[in-house]
């Protein structure tokens, strides 16, 4: 990655002017089965979309802040990129009743109806699918985001500086986040091209860094796994080795 990244998002654009058709997030869901595998290029696709939504659609503006009541998910991935395209400010778990808008799963849509703002409902079903019916007082994701622009542009450039992502009651601005992270990069001896497995959750930041702004930050990916415990040991190895894995963090 580039020396002048300064936010997540930055980072996201260097990876994919430098090999878009890499992976970047394979998706393991070991309750369902489900596998989702997305190259830089259709990750970046699927950020541009959801930042044209959070932007166009929601009327999210840099320093809004939004509760993410999401789970370890490659979707969940997707909106802590988009947040970051357009400055909007990323409560992990937060409190939905003081954010300007709030993103929830099956898990978490009585606790997000909290929120004043605009809420967006994902069923986090394979392949995306949406709800049969939007949940009561949400917009439903899989239904607002396929029309969205495939390219983005935010209306005002996002600062660095300014808050980006508040996990385990901390705040980081864009460039702290990036630092971290290409420090957590180093210490797990991840280079351009590693397979970063990870079982951990995104509820806080070794979670969130393992399974995403790491691997992203080195120029790498990671295979993120949900309900990893359900997945006997000889599975395991058998998946490090077809994935490639080069390191884990569950």
């Amino acid at each position: 990655m580039n020396a002048t990244d300064r936010t997540p998002a930055d980072l996201l654009r260097s990876a994919l002017a430098a090999d878009p058709a890499r992976p970047l997030v394979t998706f393991y869901d070991d309750a369902t089965g489900e596998r989702v595998e997305l190259s830089v290029a259709t990750f970046a696709n699927w950020v541009a979309k959801t930042a044209n939504l959070l932007q166009g659609e929601l009327s999210a503006a840099p320093g809004d802040r939004l509760a993410l009541l999401l789970p370890a998910h490659w979707q969940t991935a997707v909106w802590l990129l988009a947040c970051s395209s357009v400055g909007v400010v990323a409560e992990v778990g937060g409190d939905p009743a003081g954010a300007d808008l709030v993103v929830a799963g099956p898990e978490t849509l009585d606790a997000g109806l909290a929120c004043s703002g605009e809420r967006i409902a994902l069923s986090l079903a394979p392949l995306g699918r949406r709800f049969p019916a939007a949940p009561a007082g949400y917009a439903d994701y899989a239904v607002e985001v396929p029309s969205q622009g495939d390219r983005f542009a935010p209306f005002v450039p996002v600062d660095p500086a300014a808050p980006a992502l508040l996990v385990d009651g901390q705040e980081l601005g864009g460039a702290q986040l990036v630092e971290r992270a290409r420090a957590d990069a180093e210490a797990l001896g991840l280079a351009p091209g590693a397979r970063l497995l990870s079982g951990l959750g995104y509820e806080d930041w070794k979670g969130l860094s393992t399974g995403l702004y790491a691997p992203l930050a080195a120029g790498g990916s990671v295979v993120l796994c949900r309900n990893l415990d359900r997945l006997a040991a000889a599975s395991l190895a058998q998946r490090v080795e077809s994935e490639r894995v080069t390191a884990t963090a569950a």
